[in-house]
């Protein structure tokens, strides 16, 4: 005959010992969380007075982060009273399933280490890659963040950023802006180039060395195509740009005073 009073018996056992170690494990959890929440950022301070690579301090940040989140998972599980090697050996099998599930992550993970690694681009550089342009806020462990010109905060994926093609403005400090202008051929080229000259000059961000250039790109019968090679501080990208507008309004103001026709 079923014997009840037995079987309350062992649950009110059972309930005695693992509810006490299921209590303290929810109190390892709790204060195990708030003690990572501490570390991290702290660890995250130390690197910050110790002028640590920007581009670095999130990344190493997170990765400390989940280390300590596996540790303290390890902990409470054995205060439960699970077993830690069999535990184990699942969590394994768990994790190979869930790595083939999860194959791009894992790209994105190693992209970003790689980004880390070579480090073609650091906070606060503007870049253009995978068909946006933007400055780089944040390089985390699975994306890039960057913002672009319109203010529009764009997330690129690490694994295929890693192996495109990144073009870096900040790297060096000059860059060249280059414009196209098509004139006349009736019009004398010594004219043309000498008002060119005196638009180049008149712009302060343009730099003297190295010098501006201007030349003949293509001759045809009727037109004559001129190119306009001028040097600005590369900061940010958005000196070029400054500079390209205003260059190109001052040459067609001075070509209309001039009487230079544009085709």
């Amino acid at each position: 005959m079923f014997d009840i009073d037995r079987l309350v018996l062992s649950i009110q056992d059972f309930a005695v010992l693992y509810g006490i170690k299921l209590l303290i494990a929810i109190f390892i959890l709790i204060i195990g969380l708030w003690l990572i929440g501490r570390i991290t950022t702290f660890a995250y301070n130390v690197m910050k007075q110790r002028n640590v690579d920007p581009s670095l301090r999130p990344f190493l940040r997170n990765v400390l982060r989940i280390a300590l989140l596996v540790m303290l998972f390890m902990v409470v599980v054995a205060q439960v009273g699970l077993e830690i090697t069999s535990f184990v050996a699942v969590l394994g099998s768990a994790g190979l399933a869930v790595g083939l599930a999860l194959q791009g992550s894992l790209a994105n993970f190693a992209g970003g280490v790689l980004l880390l690694t070579v480090k073609p681009f650091r906070v606060g550089d503007f870049i253009e890659a995978q068909g946006q342009k933007g400055q780089v806020c944040i390089i985390n462990i699975f994306n890039t963040v960057i913002k672009t010109e319109d203010n529009k905060t764009v997330f690129l994926p690490n694994g295929p950023l890693a192996s495109a093609v990144i073009v870096n403005y900040d790297v060096e400090k000059n860059r060249r802006l280059e414009i196209q202008l098509v004139v006349d051929s009736a019009v004398p080229l010594s004219k043309v180039k000498t008002v060119l000259h005196r638009v180049i000059d008149s712009e302060p961000l343009v730099l003297s060395e190295p010098a501006p250039s201007i030349g003949v790109e293509k001759l045809s019968a009727q037109t004559v195509t001129l190119f306009v090679h001028a040097w600005v501080l590369g900061e940010r990208g958005h000196a070029r740009s400054n500079v390209f507008d205003s260059l190109t309004e001052k040459i067609k103001d001075s070509f209309e005073k001039e009487e230079i026709p544009l085709k």
